[in-house]
Order: C-alpha cells, then sequence, then structure tokens
C-alpha cells in the first residue's frame, strides 16, 4: 500500500511538472516570438568639418564620452590666420563704407553747388537776352535814321558795337549755361556712382554682411578645430593617431549613443499580424539567459527589400528560381523599446536577442520570465 501511495505521489509531482512546462511552452507558443531579434543603437559617425593635421587625441578605442568631452583637436594655426584675415576684411569694409559715405555727402553737395549755378546762369542768360534785345532796337532805329541821315555814321557805329558785344555776352552766358547743366549731369552721375559703391545703409549693406559672414565662417572653421562629443556614448573602431590628416567630411570614428538603444526583432510574415504597437515584450539576450528584459512595441516595418524584380543585367529584372512546394515566409523587422535595463546588463550593438511578444498586454503585466533555452 506504500509503494502504491509513492508511486501515486511520484507520477502526481510528474504531471505537475508536466502540465507546468507544456503550459510556459504553450506560452511561447501561442504568442508571436523569434530568436532573430538584434540590439541596435543610434551610432553616430564623428567627421570633421574642416582639414588638418590632429595635434590632439585625449580618447582611445572604445572609450566611454560624455557629450561635450573633447575627442580630437586638428592644428587650429592655418584657421586662426584665416580669421585674423577676416576680422582685418570687416574693418577695412567698414572703414571704405565711411569713405563712401562722404564721397556722397561730397556728391550731394556738387549736385546742390550745380543746380545753383544753373539757376544763376539761366537768370545771367535771361538779364543777357534782355540786353541783346534792346541793343538790337537801338541798331534798327540808327540803322532806319541813317538812311534819311537824321543820325550820324558814328553813332550807327556805336550802336553796331554795342549790339556785337552784347550779343557775343549773351552766346556766353548761353555757354556758361549749358557747362551748367552738364556740370549737374556729370554731379548727379558722381553721386549715383557713389551711392551704387555704398549699397544700402545700415547693417543690410551687401559689403558689410559679406565681412561679416566671412568673419562668422572663419570662427565656425577655427571652433570646428575641436571636434566634441554629442551625445553620451562609447567610442568605437577609432583609426587615427596624433599626426594624422583629418579630412573633411570624412568619418573615421563612430560614436554610439548609450541611451538610444533598442532591439530589432524579425518576425514571420504570418505572425506580425497578431503584433500592434504597445505590445508588452519579454527579451532574452544570448549572452544574459537568465536576465530576461522588459520592453514594448514601438512600430513595426513597413517594408522589405527584395531581390526578385530588381533591374539586372541588360536592365533585365532579376527573379531568382523557387521551389513551388517550399514557400519560405518572409521576415519584417518590428522595432522593440527597452523599458528597463539591470545595471548587470551590459548592452553591445548587434548582440542577439530572442523576443517574445505578449499580444493585448499594453501595462507590462506580463512576468518577464527568460524563455526556454530551446526556444533562445
Amino acid at each position: 500500500m506504500r509503494n502504491v501511495s509513492r508511486y501515486a505521489l511520484f507520477a502526481a509531482i510528474v504531471l505537475i511538472a508536466v502540465g507546468l512546462v507544456a503550459w510556459r511552452y504553450y506560452d511561447y507558443l501561442v504568442n508571436p516570438w523569434t530568436r532573430d531579434g538584434q540590439v541596435m543603437a543610434n551610432v553616430i559617425q564623428i567627421a570633421p568639418r574642416v582639414s588638418g593635421p590632429v595635434i590632439e587625441l585625449p580618447i582611445r578605442d572604445n572609450q566611454r564620452v560624455k557629450a561635450g568631452d573633447l575627442l580630437f583637436r586638428i592644428d587650429p594655426r592655418t584657421f586662426q590666420t584665416d580669421l585674423a584675415l577676416a576680422e582685418a576684411k570687416l574693418d577695412r569694409t567698414k572703414k571704405n563704407l565711411l569713405a563712401l559715405d562722404k564721397q556722397i555727402a561730397a556728391a550731394e553737395a556738387a549736385v546742390e553747388q550745380s543746380q545753383s549755378m544753373i539757376v544763376q546762369a539761366k537768370s545771367d542768360v535771361d538779364a543777357k537776352t534782355s540786353t541783346l534785345t534792346d541793343a538790337k532796337k537801338t541798331l534798327d532805329r540808327h540803322a532806319a535814321l541813317l538812311k534819311t541821315h537824321d543820325v550820324s555814321q558814328a553813332a550807327y557805329d556805336t550802336a553796331l558795337r554795342d549790339y556785337q558785344v552784347d550779343l557775343a555776352t549773351k552766346n556766353a552766358a548761353d555757354a556758361a549755361f549749358l557747362g551748367a547743366q552738364s556740370q549737374l549731369r556729370q554731379a548727379e552721375a558722381q553721386l549715383a556712382q557713389a551711392q551704387a559703391d555704398r549699397g544700402l545703409t545700415g547693417p543690410e549693406n551687401a559689403q558689410l554682411r559679406e565681412a561679416q559672414a566671412g568673419l562668422e565662417t572663419a570662427k565656425l572653421n577655427l571652433s570646428f578645430t575641436e571636434v566634441r562629443a554629442s551625445v553620451n556614448g562609447m567610442i568605437s573602431n577609432l583609426n587615427i593617431r596624433l599626426g594624422s590628416q583629418a579630412v573633411a567630411n570624412q568619418p573615421f570614428m563612430a560614436l554610439i549613443d548609450e541611451n538610444s538603444f533598442w532591439v530589432d526583432a524579425f518576425f514571420r510574415e504570418t505572425l506580425v499580424a497578431a503584433v500592434s504597437a504597445g505590445d508588452s515584450v519579454i527579451i532574452t539576450l544570448m549572452g544574459y539567459p537568465d536576465t530576461p528584459l522588459r520592453g514594448h512595441v514601438d512600430s513595426i516595418g513597413w517594408g522589405i527589400a527584395v531581390d526578385n524584380g530588381s533591374t539586372g543585367q541588360n536592365l533585365l529584372s532579376t527573379v531568382a528560381p523557387t521551389f513551388q512546394w517550399i514557400r519560405l515566409a518572409q521576415r519584417i523587422p518590428v522595432r522593440v523599446i527597452l523599458d528597463e535595463v539591470p545595471k548587470s546588463v551590459v548592452l553591445r550593438v548587434g548582440q542577439t536577442a530572442s523576443v517574445l511578444v505578449h499580444t493585448g498586454d499594453h501595462n507590462g503585466n506580463a512576468h518577464p520570465v527568460a524563455a526556454p533555452a530551446a526556444l533562445q
């Protein structure tokens, strides 16, 4: 009887254990899961904005840095010289603008003087015209009287001489008037040229803005000789040394943002329909099989690259042969955000992860149990 009881107890324990295992595997079979997951992070390609030899390199490969830390410094002497030249150009531009202001003032005064001279010359022409008219009348009267011998030849000659003098004076006044007009046009042209050379006044002046932009560019280029970390993270693939020639816009190290880790899980297309944004996720890293991580679905990819239909040789479509009786499901990327990471877990880009999605659970109620080894 004791043996029967002992066997019954043993059988009950075995059944309970099998039931628990079956229930856990059922949980992993019902909820979408995949072993095809990878840890990802934002990788910032560090590239200088200017070229030059590296004279300071205070970091080493795989070092952790903070935002604002100096990564390397490029020889600044060339850019310091450019800055000095830009400052000198700005000073020279300001002095040139002051000189042009004085030229404009002088040209405006010349225009006003020419306008006054025209008025004066016009008045002189009018006066000389009146005098010439009177002299012509006197000459005509003496000519008529000379025919009747009522005036002497000497008186006529005097009237003729006075007329000729007044005519010459009138012609000189006309010439002076034309000269004043020409001088006015010349003064106006000089004023227009000075105003064109000067351009707009104030900060909108093109020459001033160009010089200021050149100075700002020189300051920026000088500041670009110091390359600093933009985020907290880890340096990777450092391949420069002191004395290396930095080339503008050519990256030569990577900075991994330590606050941007996520997991890309690739689910079969037959399972994606059950997954939705916000679903709770349990992540098991291959390197930490006993430390499951919590997360949630952030988004689901809208497409993947395919080979079939791409342009191949002779501009013809590339089509890979397939076995009609075997259909492989495509894998769709699902972006998973990590809710919390224990201090004991060190995340590295490219780590392998198993991902289990608890569909319909948006509150994180799922207990973070590591995936069975067979599913990892």
